[in-house]
């Protein structure tokens, strides 16, 4: 990339971020809007603006976030929320402090020697094949051999220091987080006072599976058990509940259009209600719901006689006996009697239950081989588009574009942005894929798979678009030097990195100008909500569902967070000016999401901070690849004391390990000495035996349960029947 088009693309982001936040000022003030501005705050009964500033100054919701504690955070959006941002703001402390030594100290060292210009080796610059400004300020521009290399050498200590700095002493600030949460003494939570079983043998005769459960930890727990709830068999009967719910949704809507135009609605009964016979709407839904109340309430029978699985929520009368039962062997047979902390109610992975203990481990590691196969699979195609869209190559193979690329604006727009929208086009195809990966495992729990799903992410994009991608750059090249002599992979990805520097470059600068901003600015979901509530809202239910935000989105935000970190990380001696990037990115990500988990997004379960042990594994894992990257990038340069970084290698090995064995237990089970603290209030056993009860299994009820209380730890449920 010309270092032009690379001036042209950091400012068009810089003046598009700057419009996207000015619109942002301007569309959240208008009532038509709180809904998509403020919906966190609607949920829970506040007023939209509460603590907020109306006055014209457009950076008053930047103050508000500055102010806001980690306590605000955890109150509005929860414990993992409150994480993450412990996650932004360590990375920001490593990349701001790397950035203090190396940037006053290897600039002028890059700048002043004259590599590039003796030897004009044009293989070793940022730019990829053509001579940039940024190389001359690029550890590419210093001699083989210089003594100057000592100044990077020592770089990579400090980097690699400041990170173990920061990591030890985020660890430490999360765990106190987490066990200050679980200490609570305010709420009674449901999953405190369970253990989920799964792996249940089978009955002895004359009992049922519920019986058996019950006398089996009756016997061990005599004084502190309660009761239990086995799974059940339940997707014919969620199938039943489904289409209950879409009539009541579709009879409400019926009557909202006769209240409005006092027409009784028709429509046909057939596909799509295109086809078949016309009828009243409302007498048509009340019929169905008629029809689908009593099959619920026969399927409901069948099920809690007849289809009881091996697993079941066993539940205990204090949170100690909870914790430590979770924590303890059950049965000398590892396959049976399998005990693990119960996750919350609204987290449950039904169908997953009843997978059993070997069959789990055998879906793992398929789970694993498909994933490998993925990745080397998707690398191909990602490999090639990144070649075919370096401009020099993408005219080689569409001759008939020259004459287009050769005007001046089109020229540039194209080296500006081409590759990096390719690259974004493509990872957002794979998020959904490895979700549904990862339930397949027979994870029991949503946050449990989004971990998963985001680790295998993460994999994915440092293998993909960061190896794939500084391969795949100077893919021909790579090719024509294999096929002239055996060089070392390991050796042309080091050689490699610097010439694609600009490219992550613009790429981070795009992440956070025009990803931050489309953020901030919420024009999309904007858009969309106003045109279903003018053209496909009839019922309070219906905008409601058109506003709703969701959460914070883990599985793909944290990947692509990691993604930026590995780069930024691998460039931060290479092409320190990268470090300034980084910085932005993370800060600006801190500011803006604060907002957004202040008053926008509503989280979707809580599991008080069980992703931090994997973010600090990955990010370690950066540290790892930066630290062999430039192990070979300093023997690239003939730089014979590149083996002292050797014992760095191991250095961070050591650490990972030292922090898994201090911290990691703490966040796989609740530390009794947590789980003892005593509540205000003595819980209602059996109001938290209801919490787990499916929605499909409950006494039906007419309420609409969607949004009462996104942050509740409860679900409303009805008694379930004896059976």
């Amino acid at each position: 990339m010309e270092f032009e088009s690379f001036l042209v693309s950091l400012g068009t982001s810089a003046v598009i971020f700057v419009v996207l936040m000015l619109l942002f000022t301007w569309l959240s003030r208008r009532p038509g809007n709180v809904s998509v501005y403020y919906p966190n705050r609607i949920l829970k009964g506040m007023d939209p603006w509460e603590g907020s500033s109306l006055t014209r100054n457009p950076f008053a919701w930047i103050r508000e976030a500055f102010t806001s504690t980690e306590q605000d955070v955890v109150k509005l959006s929860g414990v993992d929320t409150a994480v993450y941002f412990v996650f932004l703001s360590t990375v920001l402390g490593i990349f701001a402090l790397s950035a203090l030594l190396l940037l006053p100290t290897l600039l002028p060292l890059s700048a002043t020697d004259n590599s590039l210009k003796t030897s004009r080796n044009v293989t070793d610059t940022t730019s990829n094949g053509t001579f940039s400004q940024l190389d001359n300020l690029s550890m590419a521009n210093i001699t083989r051999r210089s003594s100057r290399l000592w100044a990077f050498l020592g770089a990579v200590y400090w980097v690699s220091l400041v990170t173990y700095f920061m990591l030890w002493k985020a660890y430490k600030h999360v765990a106190a987080l987490r066990a200050e949460a679980l200490m609570s003494s305010e709420e009674v939570l449901p999953e405190q006072y369970a253990i989920l079983v799964r792996d249940i043998p089978s009955p002895p005769n004359g009992e049922t599976q519920k019986e058996f459960v019950d006398s089996y930890f009756r016997e061990i727990y005599p004084e502190t058990f309660y009761r239990s709830l086995v799974v059940t068999e339940n997707s014919k009967i969620n199938k039943i509940w489904e289409n209950l719910e879409g009539y009541k949704k579709k009879l409400a809507r019926a009557e909202a259009v006769f209240a409005a135009t006092s027409n009784r609605p028709m429509n046909k009964t057939g596909l799509l209600g295109l086809v078949g016979e016309r009828v009243d709407s409302i007498d048509y839904y009340t019929k169905l719901i008629n029809e689908s109340v009593a099959k619920l309430e026969a399927e409901q029978r069948t099920v809690l006689a007849e289809k009881q699985q091996t697993a079941a929520v066993v539940f205990f009368t204090d949170r100690v006996t909870a914790a430590l039962a979770a924590q303890s062997l059950h049965c000398q047979m590892v396959d049976k009697w399998t005990v693990t902390e119960a996750p919350e109610p609204r987290q449950l992975i039904w169908e997953n239950l009843k997978i059993k203990f070997f069959s789990r481990i055998v879906r793992q590691y398929l789970i694993y081989f498909l994933v490998a196969i993925t990745i080397l699979f998707y690398m191909i195609p990602i490999a090639f588009v990144s070649a075919i869209t370096t401009l020099g190559n993408l005219q080689k193979a569409l001759p008939f574009i020259k004459p287009i690329v050769e005007i001046a604006f089109i020229r540039t727009i194209l080296q500006s942005y081409l590759p990096q929208i390719a690259l974004i086009v493509f990872l957002a195809m794979l998020p959904k894929f490895l979700m549904f990966l990862s339930k397949s495992e027979g994870i029991p729990s949503q946050s449990h798979a989004i971990r998963a799903a985001s680790g295998k992410y993460f994999y994915f994009s440092v293998l993909n678009v960061f190896i794939g991608v500084t391969l795949a750059g100077s893919l021909f090249d790579n090719l024509k030097a294999l096929r002239r002599n055996q060089t070392p992979i390991a050796y042309r990805l080091a050689t490699s990195l610097p010439k694609n520097a600009t490219f992550f470059l613009t790429y981070v600068a795009l992440k956070f100008f025009v990803g931050y901003g489309l953020e901030l600015s919420r024009i999309i979901p904007l858009i969309i909500f106003h045109l279903k509530k003018k053209y496909l809202c009839k019922t309070e239910a219906e905008v409601k569902e058109a506003w709703y935000p969701g959460d914070l989105s883990y599985a793909t935000r944290v990947p692509s967070d990691m993604l930026i970190l590995t780069i930024t990380f691998c460039y931060s001696v290479i092409a320190p000016l990268i470090l300034v990037f980084g910085v932005i990115y993370f800060g600006l990500g801190w500011l803006i999401l604060r907002n957004q988990a202040l008053k926008v997004y509503v989280p979707s379960y809580e599991s008080y901070g069980r992703m931090w042990p994997h973010i600090h594994t990955r990010i370690l894992a950066a540290l790892f690849l930066f630290q062999l990257v430039m192990f070979g990038y300093l023997g690239a340069k003939l730089f014979v004391w590149a083996t002292l970084l050797v014992p760095l290698i191991f250095i961070s090995l050591i650490f990972g390990y030292v922090c898994r064995q201090k911290f990691y237990k703490g966040f796989e089970h609740t530390a009794l000495e947590v789980a003892c603290r005593g509540l205000k209030q003595r819980p209602d056993l059996e109001e938290v035996f209801r919490a787990y009860i499916p929605y499909s299994l409950s006494t039906h009820k007419g309420d609409d349960h969607q949004f009462k209380g996104a942050m509740s730890r409860y679900q409303d449920y009805a008694a379930i029947s004896a059976a």
